[in-house]
């Protein structure tokens, strides 16, 4: 399996196979990224074809532009789902021999560290996209860095998603710094541009909103104490309305908690479909996510951000990662050092008390959402067939 340098006709005729463990109806931001990053290859002219994760029970799946696979794993990064892909990708060993493999995340590439070594498993092309988080658990053992290492070496080209991401990644990954591209993600192609913006709620409060896994990463926590820090005053016309599934490390425990002692309305509204979705955001006046360092876990882009912008949101958000390269201090959102709960409470105030300053910073907001797409992300990765 050796990088391979085909030429716009073998291009052409070459099959694309994008495997992930996180597709429809999971939901987040590699979700996205791997559905959109398909639909962009699809309009390109590529020959694409999905593999994801089986179906719940019951649950219909959406009318693709594309052929999908669907294969009896979870959808977890646990060693099951690995083993079951890696099931999958030696019985289709043949096909792949002819066909570009596009790993867009970290649960395939996984299994793709063991199946390295099986020279029965060797993919006319290889393609690789890093979203952060995934490459310091990679170079976090030394094993771990070294299959990594050699699989690298067999990639045609290496997709990062952030400058904050390439970076990471050549700063643990050097020997393979000439093969990375920038793939940044862009706005979900069923956002139409022009959306109307938020016009604030109708019960006449501030409503400050976040979209997010309920997460110790995603800064949730950070969010209701900062907003506990306010003056009164300012407390006394506000909401705060979380949109997201519940955590596994019971951090929603540590968040009931202190939304109890809040004086003010703290509404868990669980997950709500993407159809539905907008309405939340039309309600809202300014959207929060606090992203937070977390184990080996780090916010590499931050997706979300430009969806809360189509609909002229301004974001409060922490400087750290990617984000930076989504929300631009000043112009579309308040940047925030991780831990000053004082400089987040100061923020916050910004917005509640300057409406103009919100409506500046909800302009920039659709601005930047629009500014990339997904079709100029793809064609740096995968090229023109």
């Amino acid at each position: 399996m050796q990088p391979n340098t085909s030429t716009k006709t073998d291009r052409q005729a070459r099959p694309l196979v994008l495997v992930t463990h996180e597709f429809f109806p999971h939901r987040g931001g590699i979700a996205i990224y791997a559905a959109e990053m398909a639909r962009a290859a699809q309009t390109l002219g590529y020959q694409v074809e999905v593999w994801a994760p089986a179906l719940p029970p019951g649950v219909p799946d959406l009318d693709w532009p594309f052929p999908i696979r669907r294969l009896p794993l979870a959808g977890d990064h646990g060693l099951l789902s690995q083993w079951r892909m890696a099931r999958q990708l030696l019985a289709q060993r043949d096909r792949l021999r002819e066909a570009t493999l596009y790993i867009p995340e970290p649960g395939p590439l996984l299994a793709m560290l063991l199946l390295q070594y099986f020279d029965t498993l060797q993919p006319g092309r290889l393609l690789l996209t890093f979203h952060g988080s995934e490459i310091q658990r990679l170079a976090s053992r030394r094993l771990l860095r070294w299959s990594t290492t050699h699989l690298l070496r067999k990639a045609a080209r290496i997709s990062v998603v952030s400058v904050f991401a390439r970076d990471l990644f050549i700063r643990h990954f050097p020997e393979s710094a000439a093969k990375i591209v920038l793939t940044p993600g862009a706005l979900r192609t069923d956002l139409p541009t022009g959306l109307p913006a938020g016009n604030g709620s109708n019960t006449g409060k501030t409503i400050v909103l976040t979209v997010a896994r309920i997460n110790p990463r995603k800064g949730q926590l950070q969010v209701i104490t900062a907003l506990k820090a306010l003056p009164a005053g300012q407390r006394a016309g506000l909401e705060y309305w979380l949109v997201g599934s519940h955590s596994k490390e019971n951090y929603d425990g540590a968040l009931a908690a202190a939304a109890a002692s809040a004086d003010f309305p703290v509404k868990f509204l669980g997950d709500i479909a993407d159809e539905k979705l907008g309405d939340i955001y039309r309600q809202a006046d300014i959207f929060a996510m606090t992203s937070m360092p977390h184990k080996h876990s780090v916010e590499g882009f931050g997706l979300v951000y430009l969806e809360a912008g189509a609909y002229g949101l301004p974001v409060v958000a922490h400087d750290i990662g990617g984000v930076p390269e989504a929300i631009t201090h000043g112009e579309n959102g308040l940047l925030v050092a991780p831990g000053d709960l004082a400089g987040l409470t100061a923020a916050f105030s910004r917005l509640i008390t300057e409406p103009a300053l919100r409506h500046r910073l909800g302009a920039g907001g659709r601005a930047r959402a629009v500014g990339h797409t997904w079709c100029d992300s793809a064609q740096s990765l995968f090229g023109q067939p």
